[in-house]
């Protein structure tokens, strides 16, 4: 007589449970759970990037919004410990992706991209076919967008609050020590930017995005100011647009990341408008102005430099869409730009920024 024996693997495997993503427009897409299982809304937009899901899913600029991954594999080398992420905490508001590996292999990793989603609370799903949900995107636009378990719940739209305000540091923080003092202006910093300028030899002095570096009891000295990356609409910080124009009139030395390039803009007397989907990769290809040289870039963002101010000239072109990656004024050390120099994830060709930058201190 012959016993039927039972799969070990069909013991453990775990049951499956179905959630949905349903985009403002009425598309809906089924996906299978593998993080949190809860509803969540917010706007949704998608990365090409191949790598770099801790660094994305931990960058503060996605504050609001649900990423989707078009690179089909996530998860297949874990989660690294938190000193290499971007942030104290996941940021997005949920995670789409094709094909989620639950049994990572890599030698830094120290849990599953599952179990971090699930102890942060941050929904996932597994849609098949995030092609197609990616196009939708690009030919419509980005939009708002919820993930579903059960009960439905509103949409909500992350562009009608102060993001900035939500993911700024509360209290000043002094990083390093050097001859000089750098003022970084908190908007959702990543970082690998106060990384990235440790290894310069320079003092770094954390504020918040409201803060008052031009009051007259501001208790320490600064020798330029660095605005960070964050997310949202950039209009609503304007405390920080109202500081960076007070730098302006002083011609302190001032360097814009990502955010920082639409608030600079903005303080100069520029424009920015939101675009169809942004730009949100590891391999964006900028051309500096006047030169032939073009440069990979990471980039994440969903609104554009319109109008550049007067005084101020292009110093980057996206060579995709020609859209505006950068700009600098032509006598004073006033600078943007709109990718990211310090990478995390990405290549790290436009790093020199930081150096350029601080000669000019």
């Amino acid at each position: 007589m012959q016993t039927q024996v039972k799969s070990t693997l069909e013991l453990v495997t775990p049951p499956t449970h179905y959630g949905k993503l349903i985009l403002e427009d009425g598309t809906q897409f089924e996906g299978l759970s593998f993080g949190y299982e809860g509803s969540t809304s917010g706007e949704i937009v998608f990365s090409t990037g191949m790598v770099g899901y801790p660094e994305s899913l931990t960058d503060a600029s996605y504050t609001g919004q649900i990423l989707v991954l078009t690179y089909p594999l996530a998860g297949n080398y874990g989660v690294p410990a938190s000193n290499q992420w971007e942030a104290e905490h996941i940021q997005v508001k949920g995670l789409i992706v094709s094909n989620y590996i639950a049994t990572p292999s890599h030698m830094q990793s120290i849990m599953s991209l599952g179990d971090w989603l699930l102890q942060e609370k941050i929904p996932a799903l597994e849609i098949k076919d995030t092609r197609l949900l990616t196009q939708h995107i690009r030919d419509h636009g980005a939009m708002l967008g919820k993930i579903v378990f059960g009960q439905d719940i509103p949409f909500y739209d992350p562009n009608q609050e102060n993001l900035i305000d939500q993911v700024s540091t509360q209290q000043v923080t002094t990083y390093g020590q050097g001859p000089k003092t750098l003022a970084l202006i908190d908007c959702g910093a990543k970082k690998n930017i106060v990384r990235c300028l440790l290894k310069r030899d320079i003092e770094i002095v954390v504020v918040p995005w409201d803060y008052q570096l031009f009051a007259s009891d501001t208790p320490f000295h600064f020798d330029g100011i660095l605005i960070s990356n964050g997310p949202g609409n950039p209009k609503m910080a304007t405390d920080t647009i109202q500081t960076i124009r007070t730098a302006l009139e002083h011609k302190v030395p001032t360097l814009g990341i990502c955010m920082g390039n639409h608030l600079l803009t903005l303080a100069a007397g520029g424009n920015t408008t939101k675009m169809k989907f942004g730009h949100r990769s590891q391999n964006q290809p900028c051309i500096m102005k006047d030169s032939q040289r073009c440069y990979i870039t990471t980039q994440n963002h969903g609104f554009v430099v319109s109008d550049i101010p007067d005084g101020f000239e292009p110093w980057f072109i996206n060579a995709n869409d020609g859209s505006n990656e950068g700009i600098i004024h032509s006598s004073q050390p006033f600078m943007s730009v709109q990718f990211h120099p310090e990478a995390a994830p990405g290549p790290v060709d436009t790093e020199w920024v930081f150096d350029y930058f601080l000669e000019k201190i």
